[in-house]
């Protein structure tokens, strides 16, 4: 990043556009406020119904063998998860190592993968073989890999699941979230109907659940659906932007053990690991999850509406299905994508004076201009915006903790591509 010099004079025309937007939302702001109370209910009934004290916020060291706080947050997770187990840890180092440690706990030499939602999201196509080699990715170690293309408006082709399905299959992947791509994120009652789908053409088939961007966006998670696992991070929705860092797994209890044989060793799995005297901020995090979540959601909503009213391409539209708190706009070209990015950096808490330029990130196969000035190095939840520099040059939102938040920040692009000439004609 570079030191930015950004124009933040208000302007009248910009304000109006907002105001506009907000006006045009206020319905779908109002059911998302509402839409906190049952989500709320769920995570305050895990906790009473696991007894949570303050004497399960502090970590056993070393080992951590009989830690008592880390054994209540795996079950109030997998409470409020819908899952029969969940495992919590701090050792997850993004939601990509917690989706990894759950795919090498599970498959085996010899087995099939098979990607129901397209080409996964970018950080896993290392960890699958698409992508790089020599680090011991899937594809190494022997494990099949195939993926079922989405049809042209980027739904997933359920007819072609027979036939995606004839050959034997050990676990098939579904992305819930849009990630970098231009398409709908699935539904839960979608995920279900999938679910059902695969178990009748192959019952032992696992399926398997990205579920990063998504949780508490909708009433019922994947594992309510029949997914056997599933994993996401902290970082994002779950930990109600003070998680410091941290990942999940949660489902079938036999299947996160060995999730967990992977993260630690066999034989230590899920009864090691130290919290690092964190549990707190994790316990606290869920508790806000909900209202976090519905702020994003809200800020989604007005984003969408702001860049639609320029006629901008958006998806979700707005006041459409939503099952992730991740916003889509197609810019069409890298300038006005930039531009956004460093309009949003601009009014970030941490960082403002920073100018975000496109630039290669581990995991990523295009360069990425990200907007991210967090108090939480790469916590989405908080309030981010990002895009790989590529065609066809779409600006993906996501997090904050208060809808106000988005206002400022879009006040701020409104002006910016107004004073570098990117808006479309009238």
């Amino acid at each position: 990043m570079e030191a930015a010099t950004v124009d933040v004079a208000s302007g009248g025309w910009a304000a109006e556009r907002l105001a506009r937007a907000q006006e045009r939302i206020a319905p779908l702001a109002a059911a998302r406020t509402a839409g906190v109370k049952p989500r709320l209910e769920r995570v305050l009934a895990a906790f009473a119904a696991e007894r949570l004290g303050v004497h399960h916020f502090a970590s056993v060291s070393g080992y951590g063998h009989g830690d008592l706080g880390r054994e209540v947050l795996d079950r109030v997770f997998a409470r409020v998860l819908q899952a029969e187990a969940a495992a919590v840890r701090m050792q997850f180092v993004s939601g990509t190592h917690a989706i990894a440690a759950a795919l090498y706990g599970v498959l085996r030499p010899g087995d099939r993968l098979l990607a129901l939602t397209g080409r996964p999201y970018d950080t896993l196509e290392e960890v699958i073989g698409i992508r790089g080699r020599g680090q011991g990715s899937l594809a190494e170690f022997g494990i099949a890999y195939d993926e079922l293309d989405l049809l042209p408006d980027g739904t997933v082709d359920e007819a072609g699941i027979a036939g995606a399905l004839a050959p034997p299959t050990r676990m098939v992947l579904i992305q819930r979230s849009c990630g970098y791509s231009w398409r709908p994120s699935l539904p839960v009652a979608q995920i279900g109907r999938l679910v059902e789908r695969v178990k009748a053409i192959q019952p032992d088939c696992l399926v398997f659940v990205d579920n990063c961007y998504g949780e508490l966006v909708e009433l019922r998670e994947p594992t309510a659906v029949g997914a056997d696992l599933m994993a996401g991070s902290l970082i994002k929705n779950l930990g109600g932007t003070i998680a410091p860092t941290g990942g999940y797994v949660a489902g079938r209890a036999e299947l996160v053990e060995q999730a967990c044989c992977r993260l630690t060793a066999p034989g230590i799995g899920s009864e090691g690991g130290t919290g690092f005297d964190l549990h707190r901020l994790i316990f606290q995090g869920l508790f806000l999850a909900p209202q976090m979540v519905a702020e994003a959601l809200i800020g989604a909503e007005l984003t969408a509406a702001v860049f639609d009213d320029l006629g901008f391409a958006v998806k979700p539209l707005v006041g459409g299905p939503r099952s992730d708190v991740i916003q889509a706009v197609r810019l069409g070209a890298p300038e006005p994508l930039k531009a956004v990015c460093r309009a949003f950096q601009a009014c970030s808490p941490v960082g403002s004076y920073l100018d975000p330029v496109p630039a290669p990130m581990p995991g990523y196969a295009s360069e990425l201009v990200m907007a991210g000035g967090s108090f939480i190095d790469g916590s989405t939840s908080e309030f981010s915006a990002d895009g790989p520099l590529r065609e066809p040059y779409v600006l993906y939102a996501q997090g904050g903790t208060h809808h106000s938040h988005h206002t400022l920040a879009l006040e701020r692009a409104l002006l910016a591509l107004e004073q570098a000439g990117l808006l479309p004609a009238a």
